[in-house]
């Protein structure tokens, strides 16, 4: 096994042309387990860690650019305001050690159906920056990027340089079912995200189906559901029965197998709590928010 280090980005795309199998390494949280574990060899290691943009970020006025090798801890730490269901997400990934390592770049080119960062980003509607020597850059919007069990949108010369979110616009939430409470893979997670500028509603699905998927009819559903009765402008409780349905619409998008850390039959009612739980959240953080807003006026 050969391990490349570039010291500049350009150096990195011109070696990941040359080895387009190469895999990139930074943290190193997934690729060095799969490699101790036996479960990959490959010939190349490319280096990141050298680059140091990609554990950079920047806020622009309605975005934030996040370099791929950014650590959960910054997250956690920095950018709670602008991007909460990332953070909340990167509160659950593994340790302090782990979260002081692992960045989202890494979680996006494993493609894990049970990375943790997978949700949130489906919820927010990010992209993701790629970029190769021959081609350039370009920006994959988040529903393209997953096309397979950990296989996603990158061409073999293509490097993920980072991730463009949206800054919130309104309250998010992310929820994860674990064995324990710490250094654990997900049985199953779900992330929400409320859009009050447009008026619609996303969410995120991780490690219950073969990829991190979207419940777009919940979405369709719900969306239709707080139109129909005002409440984005009245900001009144949403029914049980909306929740329900909503939930159950959730469990239904889901398309999970039975595996060590759970049955497909607890995934599905798991999301489904999920998601009845963390519309109760959000929702009642929006119609607070909307209350401050009047008795300021």
């Amino acid at each position: 096994m050969d391990f490349l280090r570039p010291a500049s980005w350009e150096e990195a795309l011109a070696a990941k042309a040359e080895h387009p199998a190469a895999v990139p390494i930074a943290g190193g949280t997934d690729v060095m387990v799969e490699i101790n574990f036996g479960h990959r060899r490959p010939g190349h290691l490319l280096d990141l860690n050298r680059i140091g943009e990609l554990a950079e970020w920047e806020t622009g006025a309605d975005f934030v650019r996040l370099g791929a090798s950014v650590p959960y801890a910054a997250i956690m730490d920095n950018l709670r305001a602008e991007l909460p269901g990332l953070a909340l997400a990167s509160h659950t990934v593994a340790s302090p050690q782990i979260r002081n390592r692992g960045g989202v770049g890494g979680n996006l080119g494993t493609a894990s159906p049970a990375g943790d960062a997978h949700p949130a980003l489906l919820a927010a509607g990010a992209e993701v920056e790629a970029e190769s020597a021959a081609r350039g850059s370009r920006r994959i919007p988040i529903d393209d990027f997953y096309t397979g069990v950990k296989r996603n949108a990158l061409a073999p010369d293509e490097l993920i340089r980072a991730v463009r979110i949206k800054k919130a616009d309104g309250p998010q939430q992310y929820s994860k079912a674990g064995t324990r409470n710490a250094m654990v893979i997900a049985v199953c997670a779900f992330g929400l995200a409320l859009h009050p500028a447009t008026r619609t509603v996303r969410t995120g699905i991780g490690s219950a189906a073969p990829t991190p998927v979207r419940a777009k009819t919940a979405e369709e559903f719900l969306n239709a559901a707080l139109e129909e009765g005002g409440l984005w402008d009245n900001g009144e409780t949403i029914t049980p029965s909306v929740a329900q349905r909503f939930a159950d619409l959730c469990a239904a998008a889901c398309n999970p197998i039975d595996d060590v850390r759970g049955t497909a039959g607890y995934r599905r009612r798991a999301v489904g709590v999920m998601a009845r739980r963390t519309l109760t959240w959000t929702w009642e953080s929006y119609r607070g928010t909307r209350r401050t807003l009047k008795g300021a006026a």
